[in-house]
């Protein structure tokens, strides 16, 4: 077993969380990584509160175990967020806040609610901004990661925030995928690991079983940076890139995002058209370098116990035997 101060402030066994992705979670994926004994998040930004109660109940239905929900400060409803605060999950995970909003309040009110705040950030700053403003769990994302990202690498953001938010616990996000991920995050300092891609190419992940087997074939080295998907939503992130996989509809427009923003509204039409019919090549499909790391879809709860069954061999077999005292032979050469 792999246990952290983040397992007993979550109560849950394993430190293995699901990002929030807006169209990558849904009540079942949810429900099945919170009953593997992870910690399952919904994304809550782009349903109303209507959806929010009927889709937190559904969970409650389906596990007893705990899960959060989550929300892009920069977008927010407030009718949402307060319907999200009522049902009371166990966490209010937030992310994104443009640099005017006040982070501070959102925070009082998740712990004026008896919950935990969650924040995940990209580089220190933010990350001092959020621990400042009361944040439970930090969540350091690196580019690697699919969605919406910044510009720090996993390997260097997460010990970067460890050290900064100290004693706060800190989540690594991006470019993690399996038990060698999760081992080498706890040794970065980080208490759990925060999963986006991986979930995706899962049997509950609500997207088209067509981009789940893109990911499957994702060679990881297939992805770009590009602000081409917000370009045609007509929706700016405050200081995030889009990490996608390279495909037609990208090569299409890439170097021509001048051309895109006179087109966009059919180039939003096309994309959403892609995405309900599967087409993997037309689509803006969401997903980490990570993905070069994954070779099926598989139950949720079967990623996360081979995940755990990975690094705990990392963590007791492997590395022990890396500070066993050298050979008599070798030390007297």
């Amino acid at each position: 077993m792999i246990h952290t101060s983040l397992c007993t402030l979550l109560d849950i066994t394993y430190p293995i969380l699901l990002g929030g992705m807006g169209t990558g979670t849904s009540v079942p994926l949810v429900a099945a990584v919170s009953q593997a004994v992870g910690f399952g998040t919904l994304g809550a930004t782009n349903l109303t509160a209507a959806q929010v109660r009927e889709q937190v109940a559904a969970i409650r239905a389906a596990t007893d175990k705990p899960f959060g929900v989550n929300y892009l400060l920069f977008r927010i409803d407030e009718e949402s967020f307060a319907a999200a605060l009522q049902s009371r999950p166990s966490v209010m995970a937030l992310a994104w806040a443009r640099p005017e909003q006040d982070i501070r309040s959102y925070i009082q009110r998740v712990h004026d609610a008896g919950l935990r705040a969650m924040y995940m950030a990209g580089e220190v700053p933010e990350a001092v901004r959020a621990a400042e403003a009361g944040a439970d769990v930090i969540v350091a994302q690196g580019t690697e990661g699919g969605g919406h990202v910044g510009w720090m690498a996993t390997m260097a953001v997460v010990p970067m925030i460890v050290s900064a938010v100290a004693p706060r616990p800190v989540l690594a996000a991006g470019g993690i995928a399996d038990g060698r991920g999760l081992a080498a995050a706890l040794a970065l300092g980080a208490e759990g690991v925060l999963l986006g891609t991986r979930f995706l190419a899962t049997d509950e992940a609500p997207i088209h079983a067509h981009f789940k087997q893109a990911i499957v074939r994702s060679s990881g080295h297939d992805t770009m940076l590009t602000d081409i998907p917000d370009i045609a939503s007509r929706q700016v992130w405050p200081g995030a890139m889009a990490r996608v996989l390279r495909n037609r509809f990208m090569e299409r427009w890439a170097g021509r995002e001048w051309a895109l923003r006179q087109h966009a509204r059919e180039a939003n039409q096309a994309l959403m058209a892609a995405r309900r019919d599967g087409d993997a090549e037309q689509a803006a499909l969401l997903i980490g370098q990570d993905a070069g790391l994954i070779d099926a879809v598989l139950p949720a709860g079967e990623v996360i116990r081979r995940m755990v069954a990975e690094a705990h061999e990392i963590i007791v077999g492997r590395l022990p035997q890396l500070c066993q005292p050298a050979p008599a032979s070798r030390v007297a050469q």
